[in-house]
């Protein structure tokens, strides 16, 4: 009989060999294993230290999590009806004995026994923390309540785990199951070559004649771009913000309407259960902001910082449309469209003109160089390529000094048919210290949706897809260059929310000076760098709209704020979202517009009550970086204090402590205000 590829992953996965009829067996087997080495630590939790109990318990989770992790990453690049199906039934399994193990009182009492210990105090920070957090999570999952409400906790978080999944499930149905065919030539007026080609090659692919666009980002983005057809790009926008909603092209087939208000409902239910006023507040307890109202005052402030210059940014467009299109009154479908032209007007640049010179290769190439010149890391293709998913799936080695291997990775870069939207970093295998005493390698899977290679060419990506590759091996880099060896608080893992996208906004920065720009640029045709002309231009034109930008950023983080924070569900999420725009927004949003419909950042993705760290974070990374404007670009000194105060210390330590040895003082809003031309 072959083994099952889900079991016993002490490297890499087999990701080629594992199938739909794998996934359930696989799960039930760690699953019931698990149970019976939690009945006998169960039965020993008076008698808890961390080698008879809290270190096995660490190690049965992570048979789980490296389990998990492969499944749920190929639930979202790998879809299909079988896999989905099997995923549905795992979930349910797994969501199940999360529940149990939250709400097992005699490990809570155990972890609390190791707490209260003289031998807590003799304990690194590493294995301290690990029992803290524990202790603070068996709190959080309802280990401390009776009866019916512990009952309904448990249940609750069943239906939460599997509508999460099904409201992820309808964006992706709804995103593949709309096109836009196109037959005629002069339908494509302002398109250029690389939308076409992509276009033409996306209706090939299906059997059709002509080109054929969809909501796809790297699709849909230029469509509203570059179209000079307005119908057609009202057509495209409507498909595109009513997205599993009932107001969708398919008459809301895959509607989240429902989903949404359950979500909503159960969250609220279940903070309340446990004392907590609303979900916003239990889900800050994690966080560095810690308060509702600490989150609302930082969000405010940044409003108050950029609305002003939103609006001017509005009336300028509003006044550019009026000279060059008179009569047309400016609609959300146009503001992309107009946009880029008064781009174009004023800086004599577009992100078309800058695609040539952006060839993949030699981004990751210059990616590469970037980070040894910062971390003294090398990254390579691995010698040997493990088994992956899909044909395209790259494999690379992190090495520390050019010979230690520290890290691994997957890097899933291409848009395609049954494969979730957005760019991410999920964990694999998290570092941790083996039974003989190595050290486990961290392995990390990058995902982004980019343009795939047209013909023979390479990929040619825009600079923001550029920003988008560099925020995500960010990410990686904190995954994979962490210390730590007790997984729980390794790399990314038990890092407040509100801080684990500092790495990734930190590294975007290298993607705007001249000196880094020269090594992840070259001509897709001659090799030739990006030209100083074209430098000086994306470089002006870098703030372009930022506050437009700044704004629509924190009408998505108030709606979330608020949504999670209001307790009454007389009001319903669109009136949510509605007075949030009333307060923020700068542009009139159209009645059709359903966007939070796919909004998988909070119905779906972790972020719910969550959203602000993006902003909370940048005001980290724009001042942490402050720090290489003073001292070089490059300077090792700083960089070696990056990678030993923020990259390797993983969830161990408060954050704000890690920020202040890094950069010497409490972090300050203005470097990001500055960064962005608000100031």
């Amino acid at each position: 009989m072959t083994q099952n590829p889900l079991i016993n992953v002490d490297c890499v996965p087999r990701f080629a060999d594992i199938e739909p009829k794998h996934i359930e067996p696989a799960l039930d087997l760690v699953l019931a294993n698990n149970r019976e080495a939690l009945r006998q630590l169960s039965t020993n939790s008076d008698k808890a230290d961390w080698d008879n109990f809290a270190e096995p318990l660490v190690a049965i989770s992570d048979k789980l999590d490296r389990l998990w992790s492969v499944v749920s990453h190929l639930n979202a690049v790998n879809d299909s009806e079988e896999f989905r199906s099997a995923y549905e039934v795992a979930l349910q399994k797994w969501t199940i004995y999360q529940t149990e193990v939250s709400q097992n009182r005699e490990l809570f009492s155990g972890f609390k026994r190791i707490e209260n210990s003289p031998q807590f105090g003799n304990l690194n920070k590493e294995k301290q923390k690990v029992i803290q957090n524990a202790i603070r999570d068996f709190k959080l999952g309802g280990s401390e309540l009776e009866g019916a409400d512990r009952k309904r906790f448990a249940t609750i978080s069943a239906e939460l785990a599997a509508l999460s999944n099904n409201f992820e499930q309808n964006v992706l149905d709804a995103t593949d199951g709309w096109y836009l065919d196109l037959s005629e030539e002069s339908e494509l007026d302002g398109l250029p070559f690389s939308s076409r080609e992509l276009a033409r090659q996306t209706a090939e692919r299906a059997g059709v004649d002509g080109w054929r666009f969809t909501s796809q980002a790297p699709s849909f983005i230029p469509f509203m771009m570059f179209s000079a057809k307005r119908e057609l790009r009202r057509t495209m926008y409507h498909a595109y913000v009513t997205r599993a909603s009932e107001c969708c092209p398919n008459g809301g087939k895959w509607d989240n309407s429902k989903v949404m208000d359950q979500i909503r409902a159960l969250r609220q239910e279940q903070a309340a259960l446990l004392g907590y006023e609303s979900y916003a507040s239990y889900a800050l307890v994690t966080r560095m902001a810690k308060t509702p109202g600490t989150v609302e005052e930082f969000l405010v402030d940044l409003v108050s910082r950029s609305r002003s210059h939103a609006h001017n940014e509005l009336q300028e467009l509003i006044n550019f449309v009026g000279k060059k299109a008179p009569g047309v009154e400016l609609k959300a479908w146009d503001i992309p469209y107009w946009s880029e032209k008064l781009r174009q007007s004023r800086y004599e640049f577009s992100q078309e003109d800058v695609r040539p010179f952006f060839p993949l290769p030699r981004v990751l190439e210059g990616m590469f160089e970037i980070v040894h010149n910062l971390f003294g890391i090398a990254v390579r293709p691995a010698s040997v390529m493990p088994q992956v998913w899909h044909p395209d799936v790259m494999f690379f080695e992190i090495f520390d000094d050019d010979t230690n291997l520290c890290g691994q990775f997957y890097l899933d870069v291409y848009a395609r048919a049954n494969k979730r939207g957005g760019a991410w970093m999920a964990d694999c295998i998290s570092r941790s210290r083996k039974s003989d005493g190595d050290i486990q390698i961290p392995v990390a899977m990058l995902t982004c949706n980019f343009s795939p290679p047209i013909g023979n060419k390479s990929s040619l990506l825009t600079h923001e897809e550029v920003l988008t590759l560099f925020h995500e091996f960010g990410h990686g880099l904190h995954h994979m260059l962490t210390k730590v060896s007790e997984s729980p608080v390794a790399g990314i893992n038990g890092v407040p929310w509100d801080a684990v996208e500092l790495p990734s906004q930190f590294l975007e920065n290298w993607c705007w000076q001249p000196d880094s720009l020269d090594m992840i640029s070259g001509h897709f045709e001659s090799g030739e760098s990006l030209p100083a002309d074209l430098l000086s231009k994306l470089r002006k034109a870098k703030n372009f709209q930022s506050g437009m930008q700044m704004i629509r950023q924190l009408e998505f983080s108030l709606f979330d704020l608020r949504l999670h924070s209001c307790i009454s569900e007389d009001i319903s999420i669109q009136q949510v979202l509605d007075e949030v725009r009333r307060d923020v927004s700068v542009v009139d949003t159209p009645p059709f517009n359903r966007f939070q419909h796919a909004f998988s950042h909070i119905f779906a993705g972790g972020y719910a009550a969550g959203y602000y760290s993006y902003k909370w974070a940048e005001v980290l990374s724009a001042d942490a970086f402050g720090r290489f404007e003073e001292e070089g670009l490059f300077n090792r000194e700083a960089g070696d204090a990056f990678r030993s105060e923020i990259l390797e210390k993983g969830g161990v330590c408060d954050p704000s402590s890690m920020f202040l040895e890094f950069r010497g003082r409490a972090p300050s809003v203005d470097a990001l205000i500055r960064h962005l031309g608000l100031s």
